[in-house]
């Protein structure tokens, strides 16, 4: 397969359908991690949740040594916690296009959404879909992250607050979540660059991405190797510049922690 200049002008002739490409899956992108950052808070929060409807069980103190580890065990049930859990896991070991297309073709199956475009060429039928996959899917990896920034903020903030009569939810939003927020924004940033490649796989569904017109030049040209490299070159284009924007901020945030 080689490559030559005259089809690099061919592929060039059909560059308003990139640049079309271009802008939704940056809006893909934006949505995704939007809506993802919910749905990855909501799972932080039932994780480190303590709900436990059955903790009453655990002052039993009648009965065989056995029984009472049993119910030391019951006790300790947290729903939220296996709910969040299992979701988590599921979206960690099940490749991304197989969500989708389980989103896309039995979720989305039964459920019949308005046809229509906006923006002039994006079809909304294919573009929610794609968004609620990748939705989804980001939410369950910066679950994970999160939590994590919760818990690194020091324990000590939790007890004052809590000297100072603040309940266990004013604690949580109004000192644990400002802080750790400070913690989770390179990482919730860095999320974003991910998505902007990961979206490729939405063209499979027909979400009119990079990837997508991509596909369809090659089919109206029938040049294979060209249209690749436009690709390639767009994706750069997107997630260099941002990656170091990123880069940017963090050193601004670790500068003024430093001081």
């Amino acid at each position: 397969m080689s490559i030559s200049f005259s089809n690099l002008e061919k592929v060039l002739t059909y560059l308003p359908m990139l640049l079309q490409g271009l802008e939704v899956t940056v809006l893909l992108s934006l949505m995704t991690v939007l809506f993802g950052f919910v749905i990855a808070f909501t799972l932080a929060l039932m994780l480190l949740s303590d709900v436990r409807p059955f903790r009453r069980l655990a002052k039993v103190r009648n009965g065989s040594p056995a029984r009472l580890k049993r119910l030391e065990f019951i006790s300790r049930f947290n729903p939220l916690r296996l709910i969040a859990g299992i979701y988590v896991q599921f979206v960690r070991c099940t490749p991304m296009l197989v969500q989708i297309f389980l989103i896309y073709y039995i979720v989305f199956g039964f459920i019949q959404l308005p046809k229509f475009t906006f923006f002039g060429f994006i079809q909304f039928e294919r573009f929610f879909p794609g968004i609620v996959a990748l939705s989804l899917n980001s939410g369950g990896y910066m679950s994970d992250v999160i939590r994590g920034g919760i818990e690194g903020v020091d324990q000590g903030q939790t007890e004052a607050a809590r000297s100072l009569g603040m309940s266990k939810g004013q604690t949580m939003f109004h000192i644990i979540i400002p802080q750790a927020v400070k913690n989770i924004l390179p990482a919730v940033a860095n999320e974003f660059v991910t998505i902007i490649k990961e979206s490729s796989v939405c063209y499979t569904i027909g979400v009119q991405d990079i990837m997508f017109n991509v596909k369809s030049i090659q089919s109206a040209s029938f040049i294979i190797a060209e249209p690749l490299l436009m690709a390639t070159f767009l994706y750069f284009c997107l997630c260099f510049p941002t990656s170091k924007i990123i880069q940017y901020f963090e050193r601004r945030m670790r500068a003024s922690d430093q001081r």
